[in-house]
């Protein structure tokens, strides 16, 4: 059988072959982003429920499992099984269309909004190798282009369903979150400009093996090969990540920055008038980005996989492999309980104040700290001054 495999897998070729693996990898990225996504939702109703004193979802169970002595009771009050019931509710709710609805847009809208979340992840290295291949889907020399380049579209899905709705309250939810998103993609944008021009690539990978030698870009001291480069750019890292951090709550329109979903004012905002899958699509595609921007987070300013006292060791085995894969994983879901946690710590923006910290706060301050990091650069890499023939 295994000679057979072998035989079957030689005979695909080079271009078979990464298929086949490109295959395989997209197939476990979706697996793993879904089951997060299920997971993050669970997460959030109990530590909003811990922060509000409350027990959370402590119900459902499943009737082998949940006869189990000890074992049953306690994944039940954990809330284990929520998200797999939450699952089948979405699936088994009648999927109703009202008829004043542009059908088309409507019906539409929710992959346009689910879709570009699950391309952002397919550039972001999620470790270093397993034996021969890579650990990313898509290894670009133009990765975090190709990254905003999509995210950017996923507001076309909020601004149709805005549209289609033919509701006032979607339509201003969807017409607040597209002027959110374009402000804070230009604050987003320039933000990481400091992180290129020190790497001086674009491809995540890079960026990811230049923390790994050289430090974190928000922790410098730890590193193996510390310069004098990177103490004197790590004030202004600090600050691209508080910027990035910032524009990503914006981005994926979490409190304080969810002005779109704004309930208190616009009802539900631009997912009013959904239900079934189709107002699931919504809220998996918002989990989705928020895992992309975590991710992107910890590639760009947390060494990605790597651990900054420990110097970079390309992954000669298959367990020193996953140990990166779980790094990675690991940064990822602490950013991503951070973001929960900020969501029921903090109150909500007002509109005006919305757009005067995105206009008049964050995009000069990337302006300037683009500025301040290719001065540093420039006088750091001068070429010495000749004297003399």
């Amino acid at each position: 059988m295994i000679s057979a495999l072998t035989g079957f897998y030689d005979s695909l070729g080079s271009t078979g072959q990464f298929a086949l693996w490109s295959f395989v990898k997209i197939a476990i990225v979706f697996g793993v982003v879904m089951t997060m996504v299920a997971y993050a939702v669970l997460a959030e109703r109990k530590i909003s429920a811990f922060i509000q004193d409350r027990q959370g979802p402590n119900r459902v169970s499943l009737p082998l499992i949940g006869s189990i002595p000890v074992l049953g009771p306690f994944l039940t009050r954990l809330g284990i099984w929520q998200p797999l019931a939450d699952g089948v509710k979405s699936f088994l709710k009648e999927d109703f269309t009202p008829d004043y609805v542009r059908k088309a847009y409507y019906w539409i809208a929710p992959a346009i909004t689910f879709i570009p979340a699950l391309l952002a992840i397919a550039i972001i290295p999620f470790g270093s190798n397993l034996n021969t291949q890579k650990m990313v889907i898509a290894d670009l020399d133009i990765g975090i282009l190709f990254t905003f380049g999509v995210v950017s579209l996923g507001v076309y899905g909020i601004v149709l369903a805005g549209y289609s709705a033919n509701s006032k309250y979607p339509f201003l939810g969807s017409i607040r979150s597209s002027a959110q998103m374009i402000s804070y993609e230009i604050a987003m944008g320039m933000s990481v400009v400091p992180i290129f021009l020190v790497v001086g690539k674009l491809n995540l990978g890079e960026i990811v093996s230049y923390q790994a030698q050289h430090g974190w870009f928000i922790f410098p001291p730890f590193a193996q090969e510390q310069t004098l480069l990177s103490y004197l750019v790590w004030p202004f890292a600090l600050l691209s990540f508080f910027i990035f951090m910032v524009s990503a709550f914006a981005e994926t329109n979490r409190l304080p920055f969810d002005l779109p979903e704004s309930e208190t004012e616009l009802v539900a905002g631009y997912n009013t008038e959904y239900s079934s899958m189709k107002f699931a699509l919504f809220f998996m595609g918002e989990y989705a980005a928020i895992i992309a921007g975590c991710g992107l987070m910890v590639t760009l300013f947390l060494g990605g996989w790597s651990l900054p006292w420990i110097a970079d060791q390309p992954a000669t085995t298959i367990g020193m492999g996953i140990a990166h894969i779980l790094i990675f994983l690991t940064k990822t879901v602490m950013l991503l309980v951070l973001f929960i946690w900020v969501r029921w710590m903090f109150p909500r923006f007002r509109y005006d104040q919305l757009m005067n910290l995105g206009w008049k706060r964050f995009i000069p301050m990337a302006l300037a700290n683009v500025l301040i990091v290719a001065v540093i650069l420039m006088l750091v890499y001068r070429p010495p001054v000749v004297v003399g023939p």
